[in-house]
């Protein structure tokens, strides 16, 4: 896909986003175990006025709230996240299009040496 498309669609998904309501779970302000983890659960009930989509509810997931298919999932710096566990893998990627993710079980030796290698060839690291 060429860059202007992509530059394109991430402007779209940008003005998406700060359109798209923040999705919480029914009655999350009602009891104490859902303000600490207020995020979405599908209403389920027979009678659910927000599963009924009733007026003055708030609203409910659906898919044209999505980002465009070709930059979904992508780092909001516009580049492709790649996690990465050994520094071989870096030698497949291209600075300009991957950010890099460190994988959770690589230990501190290791890390270290993806961290040297990806700062020589110019590229983002974001759990560095």
């Amino acid at each position: 896909m060429a860059n202007q498309d992509v530059e394109r669609l991430l402007r779209v998904r940008k003005r998406l986003k700060s359109k798209k309501p923040e999705f919480l779970r029914t009655l999350w302000w009602k009891f104490p175990k859902f303000k600490n983890d207020p995020k979405w659960r599908r209403p389920k009930g027979i009678d659910n006025p927000i599963r009924l989509k009733l007026k003055g509810r708030q609203p409910m997931v659906e898919i044209g709230y999505g980002s465009p298919a070709a930059v979904r999932g992508f780092h909001p710096t516009g580049l492709q996240p790649v996690r990465v566990s050994s520094p071989a893998e870096l030698e497949n990627l291209d600075p300009s299009r991957h950010i890099v993710y460190i994988a959770a079980g690589v230990g501190l030796r290791k890390r270290l040496e993806i961290l040297k290698k990806a700062r020589e060839k110019g590229f983002k690291v974001a759990n560095a």
